[in-house]
């Protein structure tokens, strides 16, 4: 009962994670790029104010139910969906995050004349961040199959 439990938690989650940040990276950051620069900088920072606890959680779940999937059935593919899941958090909050910063500030004040190059460096980390989630879902995905087929 507790591995369905953590099994159904690890795909929810990584499949809210890499959801989320799928959805960020087609829609949310093309549509960045096609708006003014003052409009961007504005939504960019209110969007991150909202974002921040939310997909803090959805990282933390994601780590926490796959890695806690894997010491329950000693399976490979959950630990590396976590460590991929903790990869997410780490990019996001080494890359993405200080960047955030720094759009905050720009959105009140005038951005950096290399500031095309600043945000080309945080869509680097959203894709990034974006792809590590995605493959922890699939790996999850592809646990939960083999279980229920009786592979191991």
């Amino acid at each position: 009962m507790v591995i369905r439990l953590v099994t159904a938690l690890s795909v929810l989650s990584t499949g809210l994670l890499a959801g989320a940040f799928g959805y960020g990276a087609v829609n949310v950051a093309t549509t960045f790029n096609a708006v003014p620069l003052d409009v961007r900088l504005t939504f960019h920072s209110a969007l991150m104010r909202m974002n921040g606890p939310v997909m803090q959680t959805i990282m933390a779940l994601a780590a926490l139910s796959s890695l806690a999937l894997a010491l329950l059935t000693r399976r490979y593919l959950a630990g590396v969906a976590g460590v991929l899941a903790v990869l997410s958090f780490l990019i996001t909050r080494f890359g993405n995050v200080p960047i955030n910063g720094q759009i905050k500030v720009w959105a009140v004040g005038t951005p950096p004349a290399d500031y095309a190059e600043i945000l080309q460096r945080w869509e680097m980390f959203n894709v990034l961040r974006t792809l590590t989630a995605f493959v922890a879902f699939v790996l999850i995905i592809t646990l939960t199959v083999r279980a229920q087929r009786g592979d191991h």
